[in-house]
Parts: C-alpha cells; structure tokens; sequence
C-alpha cells in the first residue's frame, strides 16, 4: 500500500481529529498537544500543526500563547450568536437555491431525512442535521456562502443539536424539516425563509430556556 504524502496526511490528521471533537470525545479545553499527536498519527509535527491550523480556521481549536492548541470552548452568549448567523445566511442561501433546486436535490433531502427517521443514535441525528441544512443550501451555487454555512452548522450542532436531541428527541426537528422539504418542492420560496428562521430560532430559545431552568446545562452540554 502507498504512503500517503504530507497532504493527505495532514487531512488525515484533520478529519480524525474533526470527527472526535465534533462527537465530543475530545471535550472542550482539551489540550492538543503536537507531541503527543505526532506519535500517535505516526508523523512529523508539520502535518500535525497544518491541520490544527485547519482546525483553528474552522473555529474547532484555539491557539494559546502559553498552553498551545485546545479543543475550543463555547458559552451560552457565544452560541447564540453563532445560531443568529446561522439565520442570517442559511435564509440567503435558501432564497438563492429553491429556484435552482432539480429532482435531485429534493430526493437527496429526502434520503437525509429517512436515514435521520430511521436512526436512534443521538450522535447520528446530529450528523444527519448537519448534512440536510448543507444539502438545502447546496443549490444556491454559491461556493463561498456554502463554508460559511458550513463552518457554522458544525459548529452550532456540536455544541448544541447533541444536547437538545437529548433534551427533545427528533419528533418536532424532523417535522419541521419535512415541512421544509415539502415548501421547496413547492418552490415556495418565502414559507421556506420564514420556517427555515423559526426552525434555527427555536433551537436558539429552548437553549436559553434549558440553560434558565438547569443551571448545570452547560456544563453537562460541553459548551
């Protein structure tokens, strides 16, 4: 078998390390030491520190100047900042993409969306969120405005779409979803927009309101 060069190692690197923080094996505050991941991944520390960098541009990671890279941290302020963002452009992204959608990209939702019905694993809902918000904007060809997109679904699903699955179950994101789907078939652009706000906003406000009645919603949530 063929040694992966330095580029694909460093993605890699990138990708293994993305998927633990996402699925919150490497808590928040976890310190990333280059060392340490240079042994583990069998590598120098250059394609160890490319895709920190990565990371860090992803808004995974945060460099320190004393303690080097950690898994980066989120508090209930920050989070709901992101999800107003989030409103902001998956709203454009939708009024750019439902007059572009074909068959095809109503059956790829779709098929996100069974998969996300069928599942009963917490993790898995999350991933299949990710990927149905993504797909929804894919149309809007818009390569820019997708990693934008994509930059804050996955951050704003790590720190919050695993705890309030938790909290809420799939019942009413799924419903919402199914609804969405059906306006875009229907090329109803603005009851897209406006459930696709409703849907990002309820999220934003059940947070705020699990975190006024626990107090230790935060920490339990890794924020």
């Amino acid at each position: 078998m063929r040694t992966p060069g330095p580029q694909a190692l460093h993605q890699a690197i990138r990708d293994t390390l993305r998927d633990e923080i996402l699925s919150g094996v490497l808590p928040g505050g976890f310190q990333l030491r280059q060392e340490a991941l240079a042994e583990r991944f069998n590598s120098s520390r250059v394609p160890v520190r490319e895709a920190l960098r990565q990371l860090e541009a992803e808004g995974l990671v945060t460099h320190h100047l004393n303690r080097g890279a950690t898994v980066a941290s989120m508090n209930l302020e920050q989070l709901c900042d992101m999800l107003d963002i989030r409103v902001a452009l998956e709203c454009h992204a939708a009024r750019l993409a439902v007059p572009n959608m074909a068959e095809r990209d109503f059956q790829a939702m779709e098929q996100i969306l069974d998969k996300y019905s069928a599942s009963e694993v917490v993790s898995e809902w999350a991933e299949y969120n990710r990927r149905f918000h993504l797909a929804l904007s894919a149309p809007a060809n818009n390569r820019r405005l997708r990693m934008l997109i994509e930059e804050y679904c996955l951050n704003t699903d790590r720190y919050s779409h695993l705890a309030m699955s938790q909290a809420t179950g799939k019942v009413k994101p799924q419903h919402d979803h199914y609804e969405i789907l059906a306006a875009c078939r229907r090329r109803d652009v603005a009851t897209v927009v406006s459930m696709l706000e409703a849907h990002i906003l309820t999220t934003r406000n059940e947070i705020k309101a699990m975190a006024r009645e626990d107090l230790s919603f935060l920490s339990r949530a890794a924020f």
